[in-house]
């Protein structure tokens, strides 16, 4: 069985950018007492930008795509040598894995590191993961390493994810705040978390926030992955999360896995375009499981080639997304035409503009 653990950059690093060792000293002691019992524990973690901020004196947290990249370059090497030392302590190896957007959402690099991963695993070894900053773009906006550490999960089939921040959990509003805000134990369906204030505060030196910590612990839950948000800077909370005991929030996971190339197309594979569709169409798909035909089809937005990923609505509301089989320019011509008409104008073309097999309803 598996746990993974994301440490944030407000735990990683403190006020001016300094690794808060404590903090890490007691996280990895935790991680060598999970290892001992036969867990197998994956580390996501930030703070790669927020290490270089340090060594380079830099006052504040750059901008410009560049300078996040060569900070990130500068910090990257000696914040994995903190994790390697100190989980070296219990005689634990590690494993510096660098991931960028592209290796979730190509499909075969999304196996290829589903499969090393496994196998450091297999091997007893303990990877700490990262975004590979220094060679990202869009990747790098990210909230905080959140959905990373949510598909690392999700890649590996985790029994649990552990959003380690320096909060107790998720509150019914702000506490930094408001002073009447409550700590929220149990989080059981989506639905609750309309009745709480989730605010984006973050730290100087992250991008994520509570918001993006409870859409990561949402994404575990709908592939049947329980999650946990809790204080990293707090005594033992990584080890009673794993145990199941009352520690932050808890959110329940679904019961019935996602297939996992499915919940790679939910969550990973970024949308191109989008198909607008009739009402029989929107039908078919939400109650039979049916592919969609170009029949069905009545308006196609943004520019895209067969095989990439498309939104799939109806009247405004999201129906899911998948795999389309034409270019947007394809679509535009055969769109509300019946299969044997499709046939006249394109001869080998696709029956199906979406494939049932490759649909995944929102």
């Amino acid at each position: 069985m598996t746990v993974v653990a994301k440490l944030g950059s407000s735990i990683v690093a403190g006020g001016e950018g300094a690794l808060r060792t404590d903090v890490l000293d007691r996280v990895c002691v935790q991680v060598g007492e999970l290892h001992a019992g036969g867990e197998n524990v994956v580390l996501v973690t930030s703070g790669a930008i927020a290490r270089g901020m340090r060594v380079l004196e830099l006052g504040r947290r750059p901008s410009a795509i560049d300078e996040l990249q060569a900070a990130s370059a500068v910090g990257q090497g000696s914040l994995f040598r903190a994790y390697e030392e100190r989980l070296g302590r219990s005689e634990i190896r590690a494993a510096q894995v660098l991931l960028t957007a592209s290796d979730l959402q190509l499909r075969t690099h999304y196996l290829n590191a589903r499969q090393t991963l496994s196998r450091l695993l297999a091997w007893r070894v303990v990877p700490v993961v990262n975004e590979n900053d220094t060679t990202a773009t869009d990747e790098i906006t990210f909230g905080d390493n959140d959905f990373l550490a949510a598909q690392v999960a999700i890649m590996l089939e985790a029994r649990l994810l552990v959003l380690l921040t320096d909060q107790s959990g998720l509150y019914t509003k702000d506490p930094r705040r408001h002073d009447d805000a409550e700590l929220v134990t149990e989080v059981t369906e989506e639905a609750q978390l309309t009745g709480y204030e989730i605010g984006e505060h973050t730290s100087p030196f992250g991008l994520g926030g509570m918001r993006s910590k409870v859409a990561a612990a949402g994404m575990a839950g709908a592939s049947g992955i329980g999650a946990v948000i809790c204080d990293g800077t707090a005594e033992g909370t990584l080890v009673a999360a794993a145990r199941g005991d009352a520690t932050g929030t808890r959110f329940s996971s679904h019961l019935d896995r996602t297939p996992s190339f499915k919940l790679w197309l939910r969550y990973a594979k970024p949308s191109h375009g989008k198909l607008l569709v009739d009402d029989g169409a929107a039908r078919v798909l939400r109650e039979r499981g049916s592919s969609l035909l170009p029949v069905g089809i009545t308006e196609v937005e943004g520019e895209f080639d067969a095989g990439d990923a498309v939104d799939v609505t109806s009247d405004g509301q999201a129906i899911g997304k998948g795999i389309v089989n034409y270019s947007a320019n394809e679509l535009r011509q055969i769109k509300g035409m019946r299969t044997d008409k499709v046939r006249e104008l394109l001869p080998h073309a696709s029956e199906e503009a979406v494939h049932r097999d490759y649909f995944v309803l929102t």
